[in-house]
């Protein structure tokens, strides 16, 4: 009986080591992408603003993903206080669709963008007016909106309702990355007819940075679907941190 109750302690202090030495790694994750991330990303949207880019209107998704990319910033600065303010915990979960909603849906619209340039020349001329970018950043928002309220009323309370959506939406996404990536890249390997040597080499320097824009989009989606899945494991600790 004794033996029994050595045992039980043993493994409660190991539980609560890993569990400690996990939020403690989530943490130090979460100041630097603070460090890093928020001076970044307003000075992206800085240069766009005020033009020193190639303009507001051919970089609309990236400005709208740029501050999507602070309001996660701003979920690891609740995640990080939240340890200390119990308060601050439903912030946190309303936040969380920045990452998981957010973050993806502005690159697919990056990537869908790419894809009609370089695929669809003309379908992208007669649809690259900034109130079609507008149409579309609204409807985004709003879904992202949506989702950071899903997160808030659903990640506690049903868990499994909220994985299954997520791993839907994610699963999603990552196919109209993958289509986007195979279509570019098969436009890469193939010229037109009659173009000059100069006049391909730009078309498929251009074609080349789609590609490797997607390429990364595609490889971000993967991580954070791999990333999201394994940390949002129920688990005691997590259970208690929102009671």
């Amino acid at each position: 009986m004794n033996n029994s109750a050595v045992n039980v302690s043993t493994n409660g202090d190991s539980t609560t080591v890993s569990t400690g030495l996990v939020n403690s790694l989530k943490i130090c994750v979460c100041l630097i992408n603070l460090l890093f991330c928020l001076p970044t990303n307003s000075y992206v949207m800085r240069l766009i603003v005020t033009g020193t880019g190639s303009g507001i209107v051919s970089e609309f998704f990236i400005l709208n993903l740029s501050f999507c990319e602070i309001g996660i910033c701003v979920n690891c600065l609740t995640f990080v206080l939240s340890t200390w303010f119990r308060s601050l915990s439903t912030c946190e979960l309303f936040l969380i669709g920045f990452s998981i909603t957010g973050r993806p849906l502005f690159q697919c619209l990056m990537c869908v963008e790419r894809y009609l340039a370089v695929v669809h020349p003309v379908t992208f001329l007669k649809y690259k007016p900034l109130r079609y970018r507008v149409i579309c950043c609204t409807a985004a928002w709003i879904i992202c909106l949506s989702s950071c309220f899903l997160c808030m009323f659903t990640l506690d309370a049903q868990y499994a309702v909220y994985v299954w959506i997520l791993t839907m939406q994610l699963l999603v996404f990552l196919f109209i990355k993958l289509f986007c990536l195979s279509a570019v890249l098969r436009a890469l390997k193939r010229s037109g007819p009659g173009e000059r040597g100069r006049e391909r080499g730009e078309e498929n320097h251009m074609k080349r940075r789609a590609f490797y824009l997607i390429l990364i989009t595609t490889v971000t989606t993967v991580l954070t679907l791999f990333f999201i899945c394994s940390a949002l494991e129920k688990s005691p600790a997590s259970a208690a941190k929102f009671d």
